[in-house]
């Protein structure tokens, strides 16, 4: 067994429970202990006085690797690289020496602004680049002390470069050596954090420490993990939401080889279905396939998408809850009028790796394995569910292929289910962990959907072709409505994640209002969340009042935003430089388009250009212009945006849309719900703003001006403007203004 070394601090932080605070220190005053590589504890590092919660761990081991704890999920965004870099720039450690590992749940893992252990809102960089920075400073900072008491030289005397720390008379030790001498070290209160220009790692391409683990197929993901004698469970669920199990016949499945047991279990939202428990996947799902039931859908709504948007467009014509307010007094009587109706349909979330959870149920201890982006929440969730308390719930934190919002929901819906599966199996007198698998259809119809909206927006152009008033509403179903976050995050009867960016950053006269509709539709965030529609229905009505004007749209839109908005134009001006836009003439049957959009902090340009294929849209090249502020890692922004580029790609082609029709979701694999494929793939170049202020977020704003960007392109190539998502040129037409 190998001994390591770490760092935790002392005084709880506010909002952080005395035993959840207990649970993660061990005692009171900063410990560096030992504790085992294998299933050794580890516990936290020192944080920020500003972040005010404990939630990130540095070990190093005698051999010198230093581990750095990540305390998010790893599901391709490249967390497990970027934030062990922080902690590597400060500590001056050796990159060669340097292993990231995801953090299982706990209080001491929370997000310092969120409060919670969550991988979302595009904060993991932002929230923490001050955080574990100190903690590399703090814990170089004790090694040089370490060493400077050991050698009996001045602190100052002793360097630390590449983990080997440096005596004025040529002393010399590597971290792992003077890591049990460090831990005996006060930790200082205060540390100095590098100058940029300084910076070794950070803002430089560094190759993923994941990467050789996913390229020769080692890297173990929550779908491969299957502990010793566990077995699997595939669950029939009911074909509309929330309905139950009437009555059920189990015979035929239990004759299939391999299954074990079939029994009634709580699903999501009131609902009730049949887990079969097998042996492996395929026996379990050919159990479910052979059951016959009869299920009970009286009382739950069944929603069909044609009625649903045309109540939303009836809705969409009148006023609903007040958002934002301005003086619009100059609409009525504008020389020129643009009235348009945008609609949007559910989204499946469709990661790679379909939903999956292996629950090991043991008394009074349960032990669960998977990919979560909230897993403090799934923890408590599944503590509630099992009758147990949190510290009695071990989460073990599995790398994710993909989620994009899906594993992070405030029901926790995949992981009560799984634990209610483990109940029924334990109650059936059967032991041992169980490993409940989602299909790919199971994943597609199992709800949780970007919202489907409808917007009416009517915008007034003085003869100057300023936008003198621009009257807005927004029908569609609130996504925190009903959650933990409601209190938070609606104000007023306004769900913030509904109109996020709409009509910004533009110098507009908007009046906005929402109405927060009901369905009975599982509806969550969807990468970038609102600005999935915002951005295309502002960035759209800005290049038509544009086109209206008789303005270049980019100097039109240079003209709507302020000077202070300083990132947007520097983001704009790089897009536009790099791409041509203005000096290079494109071949004929192509064209530019052009949109931008700020979101989670940070501010993406697209200049596009596209041709029609065959009468269908193809999107040809995309240049970006990102401000993200302070890069951390170039490679995982190039990778970031090439991602959202092709998702939000996918939003635009045919059959890229969640129907329902009498309350059942009538897609249910990727032959017949689209997503993009590498053959749509354009070519995407991406040029980053200098800069040296804190990072902003990355993995989600990539995806809202892509849209927009591309049906400007097809507007200019075609005189129709495209009102709906996915696109239809067939059903659009030329716009009218008055």
């Amino acid at each position: 067994m190998q001994k390591e070394w770490f760092m935790q601090e002392a005084a709880p932080a506010e909002g952080v429970s005395r035993r959840g605070f207990l649970k993660a220190s061990a005692g009171a005053g900063l410990v560096l202990g030992f504790t085992f590589v294998a299933g050794g504890r580890m516990a936290r590092a020192a944080l920020p006085a500003a972040a005010q919660q404990p939630n990130a761990f540095l070990r190093i081991a005698p051999d010198n690797t230093i581990t750095v704890q990540v305390n998010r999920l790893e599901f391709g965004q490249g967390v497990q690289t970027a934030l062990p870099m922080l902690i590597a720039e400060e500590l001056d450690a050796d990159w060669s020496q340097i292993r990231g590992a995801l953090a299982p749940a706990g209080d001491a893992y929370k997000d310092p602004l969120f409060g919670m252990q969550i991988t979302g809102g595009s904060g993991s960089i932002a929230h923490s680049w001050v955080q574990y920075r100190e903690i590399g400073a703090k814990a170089r900072h004790m090694l040089v002390a370490a060493a400077a008491q050991q050698w009996n030289v001045p602190v100052n005397k002793v360097k630390a470069a590449k983990g080997v720390l440096t005596g004025p008379n040529g002393q010399k030790a590597t971290y792992g050596a003077m890591a049990d001498a460090a831990m005996r070290q006060p930790v200082p209160a205060h540390v100095v954090l590098k100058n940029p220009n300084r910076f070794r790692f950070i803002g430089k391409p560094m190759p993923r420490l994941d990467a050789r683990a996913k390229s020769n197929g080692s890297q173990q993901f929550g779908m491969d993990f299957k502990p010793e004698n566990a077995k699997v469970a595939v669950v029939a669920r009911p074909p509309v939401f929330g309905a139950k199990v009437a009555k059920f016949d189990a015979a035929a499945a239990k004759q299939i080889k391999g299954v074990i047991a079939v029994l009634p279990v709580d699903t999501d939202r009131g609902g009730s279905g049949v887990a079969v428990i097998a042996e492996g996947y395929w026996p379990a799902k050919q159990g479910r396939d052979a059951l016959k039931i009869d299920w009970d859908t009286s009382g739950v709504e069944k929603v069909s998408s044609a009625q649903q948007f045309a109540d939303f467009r009836a809705l969409a014509a009148t006023k609903g809850t007040s958002a934002k307010t301005a003086d619009t007094s100059k609409l009525a009587t504008a020389p020129k009028q643009i009235s348009a109706v945008y609609e949007f349909p559910y989204l499946a979330h469709a990661p790679m790796e379909p939903l999956n959870c292996v629950v090991d149920l043991r008394g009074d201890a349960c032990t669960i394995w998977a990919g979560s982006q909230f897993q403090t929440m799934d923890q408590a969730a599944a503590a509630r569910t099992a009758g147990l308390k949190p510290e009695q719930v071990t989460l073990h934190t599995m790398v994710a292929g993909g989620g994009f919002g899906r594993r992070a929901v405030p029901s926790s819906d995949y992981i009560v289910e799984a634990v209610n599966v483990a109940k029924a199996y334990a109650k059936s007198g059967k032991s041992g962990p169980v490993k409940v698998i989602w299909s790919r259809e199971d994943d597609i119809k199992g709800g949780y959907y970007r919202p489907s909206h409808v917007h009416q927006a009517h915008l007034g152009l003085d003869a100057k072709g300023t936008i003198v008033g621009w009257d807005h509403v927004i029908v569609g179903q609130s996504i925190l409505t009903g959650t933990v976050m409601e209190p938070m995050m609606v104000k007023n009867g306004v769900d913030g994640t509904m109109v996020e960016g709409l009509g910004e950053p533009y110098q507009v006269p908007l009046n906005l209002s929402v109405h927060n509709a009901k369905a009975n539709v599982p509806v969550l965030w969807w990468r970038s969340v609102g600005s999935t529609h915002t951005a295309f229905v502002t960035e759209t009505l800005v290049d038509e009042a544009a086109t209206a004007a008789g303005v270049d749209p980019v100097a039109y839109r240079k003209r709507l935003i302020p000077a202070e908005h300083k990132r947007h134009h520097l983001a704009l001006d790089l897009a536009v430089g790099k791409s041509g836009y203005g000096t290079v003439k494109l071949p004929a049957g192509q064209a530019y388009g052009v949109a931008l959009h700020e979101s989670f902090g940070t501010v993406v340009a697209y200049v596009v250009t596209a041709s029609i294929v065959d009468g269908a849209p193809k999107l040809l090249k995309v240049t970006a212009g990102v401000h993200c502020n302070q890069a951390v890692n170039p490679l995982t922004i190039e990778a970031q945006v090439q991602g959202a580029v092709l998702m939000a790609l996918g939003t635009t082609l045919p059959g890229a849309a969640i129907t329902l029709k009498d309350g059942i979701v009538e897609q249910g694999q990727l032959s017949d719900y689209t997503v993009a494929r590498l053959p749509d793939m354009p070519r995407v170049e991406v040029h980053l703003v200098p800069s040296n202020e804190p990072p902003t977020g990355m993995g989600e704003p990539g995806l809202p001006p892509l849209a927009p960007a591309f049906a400007n392109a097809v507007f200019r190539l075609t005189g129709k403007r495209l009102r709906k998502l996915p696109f239809d040129l067939a059903s659009s037409a030329a716009p009218q203004v008055a």
